[in-house]
């Protein structure tokens, strides 16, 4: 195996009880760092230590990391124009703050019949985003709801 020291230097390639002997020598601890590798690589270090850096860099890897959210916006076949508007106006706060926006028209009873009428409505509400938003997702039936997804432009 190949042995690397406390401080980083490289101690060469030698066997594992050779490693260990060094290890115990120093009051330290023998881990593999990359057992895969050929020879495997492993490291003289304090294993307690080790383990916390491991930790420390998994949540600041995991706080840097920007997480998405999906917010949703219903609307019905039958919604008059200021409604569309304010909802125009929520979707975009949504889409400003980085999130996706599902928009979802809900049809109703003998509404069902007239889906095109939700497909007119949910296209106008994309065309009206289309500065600050892409389409993800064109508009699609599933069940009784049409949904569209967009996503915010980069």
């Amino acid at each position: 195996m190949r042995l690397v020291g406390e401080e980083g230097e490289q101690l060469g390639i030698m066997s594992s009880r050779d490693a260990m002997a060094l290890a115990k020598e120093q009051n330290l601890d023998l881990v593999k760092i990359a057992p895969q590798a050929n020879p495997p690589v492993c490291k003289i270090v304090d294993y307690g230590k080790y383990k916390y850096e491991q930790t420390r860099r998994e949540k600041d890897a995991r706080k840097n990391q920007k997480v998405i959210s999906v917010k949703e916006v219903r609307l019905s076949p039958n919604i008059e124009q200021n409604d569309i508007n304010t909802k125009i106006k929520q979707a975009s706060k949504f889409l400003e703050k980085g999130d996706k926006v599902k928009v979802t028209v809900r049809f109703r009873g003998r509404e069902l019949a007239h889906t095109a009428v939700g497909k007119e409505i949910l296209n106008e509400f994309a065309e009206s985003l289309s500065e600050i938003a892409q389409v993800e997702k064109p508009a699609k039936m599933e069940g009784r709801f049409m949904v569209m997804f967009l996503m915010p432009k980069r």
